[in-house]
């Protein structure tokens, strides 16, 4: 184990979300400050949410793919809305599952739902459109529960592939602050788990510290946002990203 004493990292996620990493990274001596910059707040239309959980559950898309944990949180929450109120859950619904990545998988599984298609290469919408199937024919549905802020490349992707994608806000990104003790701080490397995260660091922290990235979209928004990228994890987990802090420490003064 890499000692990273007299190393101090920040992690911008909500405690419940850092915990795994943080816990990681004070073991091998860093110094981890948790203070999220964003936080999700509830689809503004909670009417829309529902209706598409009662056509999940009634069988009415062949798909429902998601892209982040709290998709599932807002799903799941959506079963008690009056139009997604059906009497079946979304783990009995006739309705194949796919998840961009280990996070997403195992809030599935605690919602008792199993995946049936997760990318193999890269957790990404790119790597979601690059190990779907084809349409089997013209109509055929996919659900997109998708943050406010989300790209098109999903939806795009999808259309390609010949199907019909219904994309449904799921949930809003909302900006928190960061305490003032916490933007003053220096700090020797900062961890952006998604594009969100990357352009709030940028403008609440500012973008003289080297960060590591979660995945390719978010490092590249990173670099968009004017961030030097340290270093890139290999895979979405709590493990690979403690592996990149260490290498993007090792490589920084």
């Amino acid at each position: 184990m890499t000692d990273l004493t007299g190393r101090s990292v920040l992690l911008p996620r909500s405690p419940a979300r850092a915990a795994g990493l943080a816990d990681l990274l004070r073991r091998q001596g860093a110094a981890v400050t948790v203070a999220p910059v964003i936080e999700r707040a509830p689809a503004d239309d909670g009417v829309a949410l529902g209706t598409a959980v009662a056509d999940v559950v009634a069988g009415r898309y062949i798909w429902v793919v998601i892209t982040s944990v709290n998709a599932v949180g807002a799903l799941t929450a959506a079963q008690g809305h009056p139009r997604g109120d059906t009497g079946v859950t979304l783990a009995d619904a006739p309705v194949r599952w796919a998840a961009v990545g280990p996070a997403t998988v195992r809030a599935l599984a605690d919602a008792g739902i199993i995946t049936d298609l997760v990318p193999d290469d890269e957790a990404s919408a790119d790597g979601l459109v690059a190990a779907f199937p084809a349409a089997p024919g013209p109509g055929s549905r996919v659900l997109l529960p998708l943050g406010d802020l989300a790209r098109p490349t999903l939806r795009d992707g999808l259309t390609a592939l010949g199907w019909t994608p219904h994309v449904v806000t799921a949930y809003r990104t909302v900006r928190s602050e960061l305490p003032a003790d916490v933007a003053g701080a220096r700090y020797d490397i900062v961890v952006v788990t998604s594009g969100s995260v990357a352009r709030e660091i940028a403008q609440q922290y500012g973008t003289g510290t080297p960060v590591v990235a979660i995945g390719r979209p978010s490092a590249e928004a990173a670099r968009d946002a004017g961030l030097r990228v340290a270093a890139v994890a290999d895979h979405p987990t709590d493990a690979a990203l403690a592996v990149a802090v260490t290498t993007a420490c090792e490589g920084e003064p």
